[in-house]
């Protein structure tokens, strides 16, 4: 029997069973419906009250923090509790464990490993893609303009109107560039592959180093104490962030660096591409605050992480790894990548 004290000289009994049974936190919300009294007013009477006399009702603490009645987790927490997100942890610590490395410079291995065997390839078959892709404009182009002369032709046997001339147009158009992209495997959709793996893997990694940094998990808790003390230099203890902001600060520099590296790179900026530019300039400062709040680990991981893809970017500008991964050549190739790049990058911040 478990005893719950609610007022002075009064002491519900209820059975410990009712409380044990029921899953998660609960809320015990108890009624007293004593018997009727037809010589006065009822007067409960001080020691124990009889649980036959009280309607108790059970509840999951969780409904008062915004969950559901049925204790249903939030989309983070199922994200954050996913069997992919799991299986990154047990990576992470098969990885540490076999390379017996310190937790900080594990993470960075891992990080470069993954990124190298897993987006690299991945970059250079976006750039093989891009380079189809370009190679085509100008077949495009004279295919355009013998379709655009087929269809005026058409049009004057035919006594087409504007409206349906410019139909025509599109359509055939259309269909002509889907049978160039089949023929040379290059629909541009394929050149966002890199985005829908590298995405994925980043949020699975950051989650599971959160996981394990706050044990919320049953690994994590095992392993808090390791990497509490498996930091170096400044942040010694990987499961506090980083109070010299030394990581999120580097973290925005090199974000930053990645994205005007892209900038300069292009020879024709459209409205959209400009907009967008600006955007994940604004995402890379908003990653600073946020680096700064989150673990050690987690900072560590993201900064490595943009290190890695600011070397992969620079590997494929150089002439000679773009020529053994077969990439096409394109416009804005150069035989001296490297020089033209800080060449621009001088030009435009250092007038």
């Amino acid at each position: 029997m478990l005893g719950v004290r609610v007022a002075a000289g009064i002491r519900i009994v209820c059975p410990k069973s009712l409380v044990r049974n029921a899953s998660g936190p609960t809320l015990l919300t108890c009624y007293h419906t004593p018997q009727q009294n037809r010589s006065g007013p009822y007067i409960p009477p001080p020691g124990r009250i009889s649980f036959s006399s009280l309607t108790v009702h059970v509840r999951h603490a969780s409904s008062i923090t915004g969950s559901d009645d049925a204790g249903s987790p939030g989309w983070y927490a199922s994200i954050a509790d996913s069997n992919l997100v799991h299986l990154t942890e047990q990576l992470l610590i098969s990885s540490q464990g076999g390379t017996a490395l310190p937790w900080w410079a594990s993470i960075m291995c891992t990080t470069l490993a993954l990124r190298t065997v897993i987006t690299l390839p991945l970059g250079a078959y976006q750039m093989i893609v891009i380079g189809k892709v370009e190679a085509l404009q100008s077949e495009m182009a004279v295919l355009a303009k013998r379709l655009r002369y087929e269809v005026s032709v058409r049009a004057q046997e035919c006594g087409w109107k504007e409206r349906h001339c410019r139909y025509q147009f599109k359509k055939n158009l259309r269909r002509i560039v889907s049978e160039l992209y089949i023929r040379d495997n290059c629909h541009p959709f394929k050149a966002s592959l890199l985005v829908w793996v590298q995405l994925p893997m980043w949020v699975s990694l950051s989650l599971a180093l959160r996981n394990l940094s706050m044990a919320s998990s049953p690994a994590g808790s095992a392993l808090q104490t390791e990497l509490s003390t498996g930091g170096t230099l400044w942040f010694s203890d990987l499961t506090l962030p980083d109070h010299t902001w030394v990581l999120p600060i580097s973290l925005g520099i090199i974000n930053l660096l990645i994205i005007e590296i892209f900038a300069v790179q292009r020879l024709q900026v459209s409205s959209l591409q400009r907009y967008m530019t600006h955007f994940l300039r604004g995402v890379s400062v908003l990653m600073v605050p946020i680096a700064a709040t989150v673990p050690s680990s987690l900072a560590l991981y993201w900064l490595s992480s943009s290190l890695v893809g600011l070397g992969h970017n620079l590997l494929l500008r150089s002439p000679r790894f773009r020529m053994a991964c077969h990439i096409p050549p394109l416009r804005s190739d150069s035989q001296t990548p490297y020089r033209d790049l800080a060449s621009a990058l001088r030009k435009k911040y250092l007038p």
